[in-house]
């Protein structure tokens, strides 16, 4: 039991944190609720992503599905 459903759930939340702690300004993100967008500041517990030229949105860090784009080292 342990192994079919406990330890799988573990490692993916433990993958998911270690996303979030290496979140980067400039890296491209998609938001669980399927928002694109651009990481611009990152705080505590949250961050602001650029969505478009003008419009920016502070969300949750735990609300990132998936980093699409990490940021150019030369950034």
């Amino acid at each position: 039991f342990y192994f079919f459903i406990i330890r799988p759930q573990h490692k993916q939340r433990k993958e998911h944190d270690e996303m979030i702690k290496n979140l980067k300004k400039n890296d491209e993100i998609v938001t669980s609720g399927g928002i694109n967008g651009t990481v611009v500041n990152i705080k505590d517990n949250t961050f602001v992503i650029r969505v478009d030229d003008n419009s920016k949105i502070e969300m949750q860090k735990n609300s990132i599905s998936f980093v699409k784009k990490k940021r150019d080292k030369a950034s």
